[in-house]
């Protein structure tokens, strides 16, 4: 993987898919993210060695604790800036692609203030 960013985007794609169906596979990773096989794998191998995710012997992909809290933090930022973006005024669309950018680079502080904002809504 090229980033921290690309670590925590495929740790909540397997999170949101594992939300959808029993069984996650590389090749499930690679349909929703629009990835080559190929880079999905090496990601998928990196997030095995860093104990993110097990791999049972049919491929089927699972978080393990660590990786599950990641991943649900990465998600959290993601639904608090959308819904913050949507609240001053941006369609969902845009929402949703600025909050994917914006997640991994907003400080924590400044995430607190956000969650707190909507919070309020």
């Amino acid at each position: 993987m090229k980033s921290h960013e690309s670590e925590e985007m495929y740790l909540e794609t397997i999170l949101l898919l594992k939300q959808r169906r029993a069984n996650v596979r590389s090749i499930d990773v690679c349909e929703e993210l629009g990835y080559a096989k190929s880079s999905v794998s090496r990601a998928v191998g990196l997030l095995h060695k860093k104990g993110y995710i097990a791999i049972d012997a049919a491929g089927d992909i699972t978080l393990t604790a660590s990786g599950q809290e990641k991943a649900a933090g990465v998600y959290e930022r993601h639904r608090v800036i959308t819904k913050a973006l949507m609240a001053v005024g941006a369609e969902k669309e845009l929402a949703e692609s600025n909050a994917c950018r914006i997640e991994h680079v907003i400080s924590d502080d400044m995430f607190e203030i956000l969650k707190k904002y909507v919070e309020r809504l």
